[in-house]
């Protein structure tokens, strides 16, 4: 596929129409995503992923930080099964225990992945189900693919709310667009654009912008 088109299609992913209403409540927030990964033989490795979210308290949003541990296993050269567990911890309470799992494909510049959460949320009325689908692209941007460009749209489809009066279907979309760096074959680096967007039925979504760094390391 000529680079240029797949450039439309990573804009296309990342630009995905979201319910629109009258307004939005924006927020800017800064996101940092170090992880270290460790292969156990060619097919299965392990991961701790950690993140920390800072954001801006006086408008609501708590800064978040979690930790996870992965478990991921290759079944097919482009077919990875995954799962893990979360320990999240919300500025000002409502810490959460979460379950994941998780299958991955790859074709060609297309990325897919499904993921399953089981949420444990500190003093909820109940365990919460959550699906979270995402497409995107990845698009080589030099001849030694140390350069990628990356963008990918994800839906946030809550099949059980932790509360008995939340709100269940579609309640959110993130989107991202950025850019990754393999510095070496252990080492890469990644910078990109997140947009985060919830959706509050018959109210104002909450919208957060969001600079994201990523490092990734692997033995």
């Amino acid at each position: 596929m000529p680079r240029f088109i797949a450039f439309l299609v990573a804009g296309a992913i990342a630009a995905l129409p979201a319910p629109a209403l009258a307004q939005n409540d924006d927020g800017f927030e800064f996101w940092l995503n170090p992880s270290v990964s460790v292969d156990l033989d060619d097919n299965t490795g392990l991961e701790i992923e950690t993140a920390q979210r800072l954001r801006d308290a006086g408008d609501g949003r708590v800064d978040t930080y979690f930790g996870r541990l992965w478990l991921n296993q290759k079944v097919a050269g482009n077919v990875t099964l995954s799962a893990a567990f979360e320990r999240r911890i919300n500025d000002g309470g409502r810490d959460e225990t979460r379950l994941i799992q998780q299958l991955s494909t790859s074709h060609g510049i297309l990325r897919t992945r499904l993921r399953v959460e089981q949420r444990f949320v500190d003093n909820a009325d109940r365990m919460g189900l959550r699906l979270r689908p995402r497409l995107g692209v990845s698009v080589p941007l030099d001849d030694a693919a140390k350069w990628a460009l990356k963008s990918d749209a994800e839906l946030f489809v809550t099949l059980r709310s932790t509360s008995i009066d939340g709100d269940d279907g579609v309640t959110g979309l993130r989107s991202q667009l950025g850019v990754a760096y393999r510095i070496s074959d252990r080492l890469s680096v990644s910078a990109a654009y997140l947009r985060q967007q919830d959706f509050e039925k018959g109210g104002t979504d909450t919208v957060g912008h969001a600079p994201l760094i990523g490092l990734e390391f692997s033995f």
